[in-house]
Parts: C-alpha cells; structure tokens; sequence
C-alpha cells in the first residue's frame, strides 16, 4: 500500500487562529527522514509562511484532495470537509457539544474518519498531545494585564502595566522579557498602594495551571498554602513588594455534602453530585483569580452569582479580575456568559445589571474569556505541539484505512483517538448517537 499524502489546513476558524499542527521543522524531518509527502495550504495568518513549509520539502497548493490524510488545530466547516479523508485535529465533539454535532453528522455522511487530538492519551489515561501550557501562560499574561487596566480605572497604578496582552508580544521569550522588567520594578516600588497583599489564586495542578504559574515565576512570587490564607491576613506579615501565590486543589474547591462527611478524591471524580463548593471562603482574599480547572455540569460551581453578590455587598473587595482560561460558558464560573476575542478581551459582570458589560467598568468583576488562548503564543505553542505530534504522524498516514479498524495497524494511543472510522463510530464513541439525534 502507498503513503498517503499528508495534508495540513489553513485555520479558518476565526483570524486570531495562527497556529499549525505541525511547523516546517516537522515537516522537514517527516518529508527528508520518513519519506512522506506533504501538501500544505496557503494562508495569510498562519505564523509560519508558506516558502517556509516549501524549503522544508513540501508543495504549497490550495487543493488538499490528494491528500489522504489531513492534519489541522480547529474545527472544520462542513462545506470544506472531502470525502473518505483521515482528519486530525480538536474537534470539540466528545461532550456532544451542540455546535459541532453537525460537523459531526456530515463527516459520518462524507465517510470520513476522525482523530481527536484530546483523546490521545497513554495506559493512565494522561493527555499526550495538548496546548494547555500556552492556554495557563497567555491566560497569566493577559490576566495580568487586565488587572493593571482594572486597577488604573480606578486611580490606582501598579508595575503591572508593563505589560501587554500576550497576542502583542512576537513570542514567548519577549513576553517573559517584560515580565522580568515588572518584577523588577515590583521589587523596587511595590505591587501598587492599598493592593498589599496582591494574591493571585489558581485554580488546578495540571498542565494549564502549570502554564499559568510559570508565566507568574519571572516575577517575584511567594507560594501560599490554600489552608494558610486566613491566618497570613490575620498575622499582617506581608510585603508590597512580591506577589503571593495559592494554588487550590479538588480538596479547597468543594467538600461532602453529608455532615460529617470526609473528602475522597476518586469518590469526587465518581459521584461530584455528593458534594458542594466551598471555595466562597477564600475569594476575599484573591485580587486575581485565574480558573484552570476542568469542569462539566455534574460538578459543583465554583463562582456563582450569588457568591459574587454577597462578595460585593459592602463595596469593592480585593477580587477585580477572574481570567477564566477554561472558558465554560456559564460553567465553574457562573458569570463566564460568553466567550471573547483578544482585541475586545473583557467585560465586567455588573452585578446591579445583572449583565455583561464590554470593558472594565463596573461593579462586578472582570471577566477575562478569550476562548483560543493558545493562539495569542502561535509560533511557540505550534513549536511545542509539533514535536509532541511528530512520533505518531507517520504512524497515521501508514496505516491501512482501508482494513477494517481493529486490523487498520494504529498504535493504542491513537487507536483510542479515532472517533470516527470510516464514517461510523467507533465503540467508545458511540454514546455519542444521542447527541446526533
């Protein structure tokens, strides 16, 4: 059987979108070392251009139909979708999520299979192939920033308007660079009057969380324990001049709903509907809280409007900014009601309106909810997705489509990534039927 021609897509799902599954760098590998062919369409917002893919070895032409296999980041239009193609790339479908169920019924219809990077995980069920780090570090930055913009409404100046939004910055390395130069000037001036101590909460341990906390390390930062908060304000003992860090595990979030009940961490995961959040308690003491957690509607909310409401009751507490990298329309943050773009990035949720408000205006929190964050770091996060890619592209475009699945040659890892089979659904997908209805 030949190889396929591998394909990659321009991103069309809005122009923020610049990022690519695989850069010249992998295609230079996979086209010179593995003997695979690759063409690739042009696009005008992609950050990488097209002689660069071209000078790696493969042919830039805007018509993908020779391609068996096609790679790409985001959802696809189904006015686009070929017939019998391999696609790969987020598809955003595994919770049926309703937007995407019909991009799902046509590639079922055009006999398409699918393969959903999320779902690419090893024997313990962890993610391989991701973006979140970038989500965690744009999600940081831009917080960061919002905050200052919050703050100098207020009359208040801060270092941390040093800062741009990340979409701003060339790449990773220059955005720390600024960071660097903030921190130095927190350890010099201060956070900013009356903001002491300035307490950034993150929600989450895993890989976007750990984005966030490494965009924060460049300044000076100082980790608190959740279950410290209270006493270290009591205690008074605090500088003006680093930041304090709490990152807040399943255990701070939420606890048993039966009176004397005791936290288990697997009975959380199995039955969330036994317990109940309990993270009001530490929101007075954040300025900036930055949601990384995953959630869906068997959870527990973390912020509700009404948590909210008894927050802002006796006037402007500490809370100003809730960045909330998951993005879960009406989700862990009840007040997250839609999802924004980084050239109109916020709104505050008026809690006199009971509304969204564009901009940062209001008496409410600011709600940072750009959906794509990772987009905002393209030439770094397509770096790093890329060569976590690179092992297993030549495995997809070198098995045998034509078999039947069980027998088609994919490794486990991807072989639980396919959705899709030849336009059916695979066995563990099926659930999925449901939704399509």
């Amino acid at each position: 059987m030949a190889t396929p021609i591998i394909g990659i897509r321009r991103e069309d799902i809005n122009r923020w979108e610049r990022r690519a599954p695989l850069t010249p760098r992998e295609v230079e590998h996979l086209t010179r070392r593995e003997g695979l062919s690759f063409v690739v369409q042009p696009s005008d917002l992609r950050v990488f251009k097209a002689e660069d893919y071209a000078r790696a070895g493969a042919v830039v032409a805007e018509d993908l139909a020779a391609a068996g296999v096609v790679f790409a980041v985001k959802e696809i239009p189904l006015e686009r979708l070929m017939a019998e193609k391999v696609y790969v790339f987020f598809s955003h479908v595994i919770k049926g999520q309703p937007a995407n169920m019909p991009m799902l019924k046509r590639m079922m219809e055009l006999g398409c299979s699918l393969i959903d990077y999320e779902r690419v995980v090893d024997v313990k069920g962890r993610r391989l192939l991701f973006f979140g780090r970038y989500a965690g570090l744009a999600g940081m930055i831009d917080a960061a920033w919002a905050l200052a913009q919050r703050l100098k409404l207020e009359g208040i100046d801060t270092p941390l308007a040093g800062l741009k939004p990340a979409y701003q910055y060339d790449d990773l390395a220059e955005a720390q660079g600024d960071g660097q130069d903030v921190g130095e000037r927190i350890k010099r001036e201060g956070v900013g009057p009356g903001l002491a101590p300035l307490v950034v909460g993150i929600t989450g341990y895993g890989n976007v969380s750990q984005g966030a906390q490494e965009a924060l390390a460049v300044m000076p930062v100082e980790e608190l324990a959740a279950e410290e908060l209270a006493e270290f304000f009591e205690a008074g003992e605090w500088s003006d001049k680093t930041l304090y860090k709490v990152v807040f595990r399943e255990e701070h979030l939420v606890e048993p709903a039966a009176a004397g009940g005791r936290f288990d961490l697997q009975e959380y995961y199995d039955h969330p509907d036994r317990y109940r959040s309990i993270f009001a308690r530490y929101l007075p003491y954040l300025t900036l809280l930055v949601n990384a957690v995953y959630w869906d509607e068997r959870y527990p909310r973390l912020v509700t409007k009404g948590i909210l409401r008894d927050l802002y009751a006796g006037g402007q507490p500490r809370l100003r900014v809730i960045s909330d990298v998951s993005c879960d329309l009406g989700g862990s943050v009840e007040v997250t009601c839609k999802g924004t773009s980084p050239d109109a990035p916020v709104y505050c949720y008026d809690l006199d309106k009971d509304d969204v408000v564009d901009g940062f205006a209001g008496r409410g929190p600011v709600i940072y909810s750009v959906y794509n964050l990772p987009a905002e770091l393209p030439r770094d996060a397509s770096a790093y997705f890329g060569a976590r890619l690179l092992p297993y592209v030549r495995e997809i475009a070198r098995a045998d489509w034509e078999r039947g699945f069980a027998t088609c040659g994919l490794p486990d890892e991807i072989r639980g990534a396919v959705i899709l089979y030849r336009g059916e659904l695979t066995p563990p997908y099926r659930y999925l039927e449901r939704y399509l209805k």
